[in-house]
């Protein structure tokens, strides 16, 4: 009963041996084509080739450098914020000096607050990869990065962190950020949800495929533009000339849409893990993994922040106890580091599977906030 098993075990190791000698083969054929070539030619075509490879060395060194790891990377990163010692609610007047109009200060909205940072996360203490040449012609122009294991979690990251903060830009633009929904929409969280709808791959020139053809403005300066527009806001709400409406039914409607983006990203994460099964050779698990990490990351912070603009409404429907277990389960969730993201059957011994662990805790944050949302809306 044992002899196929013991003599997969004696085999795998002459498998993996196998499948690095073709992944360095494939690394390094470019390069040997090329020395070949180097070696056989004339100085002035030896000329040429050095002066065409020193700007694609350079490149792909930038590119390696960047993607080689996350910057500023921190799980408990809304704890900066201080989020515990809010003792008012986003939009309240909290001082009037002489009783001058002018002079009143109100309360900011923490989650506004939290999203812009988040986007200075992703593009200014980051290098926004997804828009990377690099990146968008893939492995030597010939294999997507997304079919490889290396070199593209962060984009897929990345892109996560932009999920949730794009999908509360548009929450803050067309329910928090006005009176119940009916008055004129702010100018600042206008021109920040726009910004953030804005396509993540354009780079500084688009290709011929692509219109408009030719220089262009790149997606991080369009999110950069984002961010100050949320800042502009804020410091617009603290003078009380803004307004967050942080009334208990557009708390129901945030968490609802927030319920629905994890659920999505969870369907993925078991369409995936029932067709494929593969374990660590699945090239393609790392980047549903790190997407879905980096969209709770996100939304790990903006519930924190949630928390703190919504005082008054979760204390008065007592439902801080649930949110803690939403907060530790999304915690328990974005703490999963593996270093290679296997996606094996779910009754398996030898190859763990990551990708349904993940959906696991998704699925139970998910949850946490249709509960809250139940009873709120009782």
């Amino acid at each position: 009963m044992l002899d196929p098993v013991l003599e997969w075990l004696r085999a795998l190791p002459g498998i993996v041996i196998a499948w690095l000698r073709a992944i360095w083969r494939l690394t390094l054929s470019p390069f040997i084509y090329l020395a070949r070539l180097y070696r056989e030619s004339g100085w002035i075509i030896r000329g040429v080739i050095l002066i065409l490879m020193i700007p694609v060395v350079l490149a792909y060194g930038w590119f390696f450098w960047q993607v080689a790891w996350i910057r500023d990377y921190d799980i408990n990163y809304p704890d900066k914020f201080n989020f515990a010692r809010t003792m008012m609610t986003s939009g309240d007047q909290v001082a009037v000096e002489g009783g001058n109009e002018s002079t009143k200060t109100c309360g900011k909205s923490r989650i506004a607050e939290i999203a812009a940072d988040l986007i200075d996360f992703n593009v200014n203490r980051n290098e926004w990869i997804s828009s990377n040449p690099i990146y968008k012609t893939g492995f030597f122009w010939a294999i997507p990065w997304s079919h490889t294991w290396f070199f593209d979690n962060k984009a897929a990251f990345q892109r996560g962190i932009h999920q949730a903060v794009s999908r509360t830009a548009v929450e803050l633009a067309d329910a928090l950020g006005r009176v119940r929904g009916t008055s004129r929409i702010d100018t600042d969280l206008k021109i920040a949800k726009g910004n953030l709808q804005f396509d993540q791959y354009t780079w500084y020139f688009n290709p011929f495929d692509v219109q408009p053809f030719g220089p262009t403005t790149p997606s991080p300066s369009y999110y950069r533009k984002g961010a100050k527009a949320l800042l502009k806001f804020n410091k617009r709400l603290q003078a009380c000339k803004a307004t967050f409406d942080a009334r208990a039914d557009n708390l129901i409607q945030f968490l609802d849409r927030i319920a629905k983006d994890i659920g999505s990203t969870s369907a993925q994460i078991k369409d995936r893990a029932e067709q494929y099964d593969s374990g660590w050779f699945d090239t393609r698990a790392d980047d549903i993994f790190w997407f879905a990490k980096g969209q709770l990351y996100a939304y790990y912070g903006i519930l924190k922040a949630a928390r703190a603009d919504f005082r008054d409404v979760i204390k008065s429907r007592q439902v801080g106890d649930i949110w803690s277990r939403m907060e530790e389960h999304m915690h328990s969730a974005i703490k999963l580091d593996p270093m290679i993201v296997s996606n094996g059957k779910e009754d398996g011994w030898l190859m763990p599977t990551h990708l349904t662990t993940f959906g696991f805790y998704i699925l139970r944050a998910r949850s946490n906030l249709v509960e809250i949302r139940s009873v709120l809306d009782r």
